[in-house]
């Protein structure tokens, strides 16, 4: 019952902060728009992908929209190539991530390496790697739904000022959280999506697949595919 009234404790928590930021902020903050409504203008401005993420990062600020602020290390904003054709989007970061700043590392970002380097032909410097929320989670457990609204106008605002060719989404709670969705991953991994005109795959967590290896070989079949959608679109490599 104690871990129970916890998570109630937390979502009530998060649920005020958010009201609160959405008073001082604007409803637009606390309530994303849809993919579809996105601005596209800045993917054709005169400004270089960096620059731009250095301004969504600027505006993120020392983040205190919800109450994973109290218990980060850091902010995990994001890393890689701004330029990158590929985003690999996770759910949040975890104890290594919110140590060193950085997503995607300890064993299951060793994971994700062997898999961008062995299947797509790529890099982990050649790709952009982020998760729905910036701040870790207490005890990893999954990002509520208000802490999720909370970083969603920042992850979109990454995504466009990113405009990848393809973006690869890892997990269940990633995957219902970019797509806006209810269902489940099993069943939905493998399949194309639309994200705005950007195709998306979905496809099981590393983290998933250290504790269920079985299941790599669906993933391989994913990326595979993956694969030949993003060269078919022109995706940029330097290796392999």
């Amino acid at each position: 019952m104690s871990g129970f009234g916890d998570e109630l404790a937390d979502l009530s928590a998060a649920l005020r902060a958010v009201a609160e930021d959405a008073q001082v902020r604007g409803a637009r903050d606390a309530d994303p728009q849809p993919w579809n409504a996105l601005a596209v203008e800045d993917r054709d401005a005169p400004v270089e992908a960096a620059r731009r993420l250095e301004q969504v990062r600027l505006d993120l600020g020392d983040c205190q929209r919800c109450p994973l602020h109290r218990g980060r290390s850091q902010i995990v904003f994001g890393v890689g190539d701004p330029d990158a054709d590929l985003v690999v989007c996770g759910e949040a970061p975890g104890y290594h991530e919110d140590q060193r700043g950085e997503p995607f590392v300890g064993p299951a970002g060793e994971m994700l390496d062997k898999m961008l380097r062995h299947v797509l032909g790529l890099e982990r410097a050649e790709v952009y790697i982020l998760n729905i929320v910036k701040c870790r989670p207490p005890k990893n457990r999954n990002p509520l739904p208000a802490e999720i609204d909370a970083c969603m106008p920042f992850l979109q605002r990454q995504l466009q000022s990113l405009s990848p060719k393809v973006v690869l989404v890892l997990g269940a709670v990633a995957y219902r959280s970019l797509l806006r969705v209810e269902q489940g991953i099993k069943r939905n991994r493998g399949r194309w999506h639309q994200l705005g005109d950007i195709p998306v795959m979905p496809t099981f967590h590393p983290a998933y697949l250290l504790r269920q290896p079985g299941d790599k070989r669906l993933t391989f079949e994913d990326l595979k595919d993956v694969r030949r959608r993003y060269d078919a679109l022109g995706g940029k490599r330097k290796t392999g």
